[in-house]
């Protein structure tokens, strides 16, 4: 059974910084791709990062040079630190798992159940 618990969510200012955690069960984690979408009210379900079994990452233009992920094998964990938040951030976060190794539109098969990220002062 295949679970994806996200954690790290909350209340920030804009400026401010958090780190958002998944943990995986269940999955042969070390050889799929991983990510984080997000989805703000009243908008469509978008990519904000995904990483390869290789390491390689790729991220939408809005958070470029603010967002990094990286991935623990060791720990089954894909983690995303978001630092200068602005309030266009202020969304529920997802944690997706990929069939494959590489991050492929339309591949994420397993979502988690999100996380709230509010940015507001």
């Amino acid at each position: 059974q295949v679970q994806l618990v996200e954690s790290g969510g909350g209340l920030v200012q804009p400026g401010g910084s958090l780190r958002l955690s998944c943990a995986a069960s269940g999955i042969l984690f070390s050889i799929r791709a991983m990510g984080w979408y997000r989805q703000a009210p009243g908008k469509e379900r978008e990519l904000v990062a995904a990483i390869n079994s290789g390491g390689g990452t790729n991220y939408a233009d809005s958070v470029k040079g603010r967002f990094t992920i990286s991935r623990d094998n060791a720990k089954k964990t894909v983690y995303l630190e978001m630092n200068s938040l602005k309030p266009e951030d202020t969304a529920v976060y997802y944690c997706v798992h990929y069939r494959g190794s590489n991050y492929y539109v339309g591949d994420a098969d397993y979502w988690g159940q999100g996380t709230q990220v509010t940015v507001s002062s």
